[in-house]
């Protein structure tokens, strides 16, 4: 399996939206995805500018953009970049 990179945005807009909740993400992972999960904070994604990108707050797996970002939307991103069966 390859790694993930996980990004969270953590910019004002997004960090008050519940960016601060999702880095929590890798405490709600299983010990065999974490292994292949790098998930980072991000000062700005500059996500927010166009409205074409959807709500914050906004994270981003590898090159795919997750807005309106919860946990369980990180999870499912995550688990279909990796190949996971998702559920």
């Amino acid at each position: 399996m390859k790694t993930v990179n996980v990004s969270i945005c953590t910019g004002t807009t997004c960090y008050l939206m519940g960016g601060a909740h999702l880095l929590t993400f890798n405490d709600m992972l299983d010990p065999v995805t974490a292994q292949y999960v790098n998930l980072t904070g991000s000062h700005c994604l500059g996500l927010c500018a166009h409205e074409k990108n959807g709500k914050a707050p906004f994270a981003r797996v590898n090159d795919r953009v997750v807005s309106d970002a919860t946990l369980n939307k990180l999870l499912r991103a995550v688990r279909e970049e990796i190949g996971m069966e998702v559920e």
